[in-house]
């Protein structure tokens, strides 16, 4: 099982960037919020691939990956990811995602089994608190 407590150490996030979207500030102000408040955080930067986004979760023993897409093609990139977690065996990294993405859509990230959505302008203190009391804690 992949899963680190608090207790066991520090958190530790991939924070990815899916498709074809090239814009990353974001997603490194996000890194650079986690990394400040002592997070282990893995970037991976640009255009990755679902496939190599989960090979990162497992290669690293993440405890969560957030996941920022602003393409709109988050109800394509999303599904697969945490498809190809649970076919991993999978099912305690938490999955979070951040970008522009429909309100309307967000229940059916939700269902999936992502633990939460932040669009924009999302205060940086709220991603770091709710990943304090939630990683190592998800279960699909």
């Amino acid at each position: 099982m992949i899963s680190a407590t608090p207790t066991q150490g520090k958190i530790r996030v991939v924070v990815a960037k899916p498709g074809l979207d090239g814009h990353d500030r974001g997603a490194k102000i996000i890194a650079r919020a986690l990394r400040d408040a002592g997070m282990e955080v893995i970037y991976t930067g640009l255009h990755q691939t679902p496939e190599q986004i989960v090979e990162t979760v497992i290669q690293e023993d993440a405890d969560a990956v957030g996941l920022s897409i602003l393409s709109g093609a988050h109800m394509t990139l999303v599904p697969r990811i945490v498809e190809l977690l649970r076919g991993q065996g999978i099912d305690d990294v938490l999955v979070t995602v951040g970008g522009t993405i429909p309100r309307d859509d967000i229940p059916h990230l939700k269902g999936l089994g992502v633990a939460e959505v932040f669009g924009p302008g999302a205060p940086t203190a709220s991603i770091v608190s709710f990943l304090r009391e939630n990683a190592g804690t998800a279960g699909g």
